[in-house]
């Protein structure tokens, strides 16, 4: 199980990320697009990723992973107990180089 404060630590290890306010809960930006926010008080993560991943992932295991109202767009719903720190130090890295600058990705390479 994530925590909240997992969560942050997570985001915020990604090059260059920041934290911010986005409708009253906190996000994680980089190159001012974000890429996660977290809604402490449902102990879900909101991570950006490309449509057909979100889609493999909610049907993969649709305990963890949910769809929201801007799911079209890719945001995909964590839900915190469902997944372990591993698991979501994957998807925040892929939220991460789904909208960081191309300079920035290609500056770090993608984990093996």
């Amino acid at each position: 199980m994530a925590t909240v404060t997992t969560a942050r630590r997570i985001a915020l290890a990604c090059p260059e990320a920041v934290e911010s306010a986005h409708m009253g809960h906190p996000d994680f930006r980089v190159g001012g697009k974000i890429f996660m926010t977290l809604w402490p008080a449902d102990k879900r993560a909101v991570v950006k990723l490309p449509v057909p991943d979100q889609h493999a992932l909610v049907q993969m295991d649709p305990e963890a992973f949910s769809l929201g109202g801007w799911s079209h767009q890719g945001w995909t719903n964590v839900h915190l107990a469902r997944v372990n720190a591993a698991q979501l130090r994957v998807l925040a890295d892929a939220a991460w180089r789904n909208v960081a600058p191309r300079r920035l990705v290609d500056r770090h390479p993608a984990p093996e």
